[in-house]
């Protein structure tokens, strides 16, 4: 089994550490095997791949999609260290409002699932990070939203000193400006 999956205190949420097979050459592991994931919970099936890259202090997020186009994601770094985080935005979930912040990075090479149904941002630790996500659906424009990384209300206490923010996502509203998610 090239994986262990650990579910997270909120529901719904595992971190994956993958099997690294390393030697003199380098390494080589697995990022994604249907079966085991399924064995493991997680049943959708991703139909799209993502990458950024993004330089030490950038904040992307918090970014959601809504049905029918809501996207779970499997993220992986690929180069550098993040700060990543789930705000869970599922209206009958007991842990509503509530987040999750973990360190990834491409040592460990640890991979964080989070289902349809999160918002989901992250911020650059590294001088430079370069970020993979797989979605269980393809990106729809007019199903795009988002919250504010800021937002009081929901208070998450992003490590950096100095926040490097897109317009798009400065603009994001705060959730108390959002009439339904």
């Amino acid at each position: 089994m090239p994986f262990k999956f650990k579910e997270l205190e909120i529901s719904g949420l595992i971190l994956i550490e993958p099997k690294i097979f390393s030697d003199t050459r380098g390494f080589f592991m697995e990022t994604y095997k249907e079966s085991e994931f399924r064995e493991n919970g997680i049943t959708e099936k991703f139909v799209q791949d993502n990458i950024s890259k993004s330089s030490r202090g950038v904040i992307r997020g918090l970014h959601f999609q809504v049905e029918p186009h809501a996207q779970g994601k499997l993220i992986q770094v690929i180069h550098g260290r993040v700060w990543d985080v789930a705000v869970d935005l599922r209206d009958d979930s007991p842990t509503y409002l509530k987040w999750i912040g973990l360190e990834l990075d491409s040592i460990t090479r640890e991979m964080f699932y989070i289902p349809p149904g999160f918002a989901h941002g992250f911020t650059a630790l590294s001088n430079e990070v370069i970020f993979n996500y797989k979605c269980t659906n393809e990106y729809n424009k007019t199903a795009e939203r988002g919250l504010r990384w800021d937002d009081p209300d929901i208070a998450i206490n992003w490590p950096a000193d100095s926040p490097i923010v897109s317009d798009r996502d400065r603009e994001l509203p705060f959730l108390k400006e959002i009439h339904t998610l």
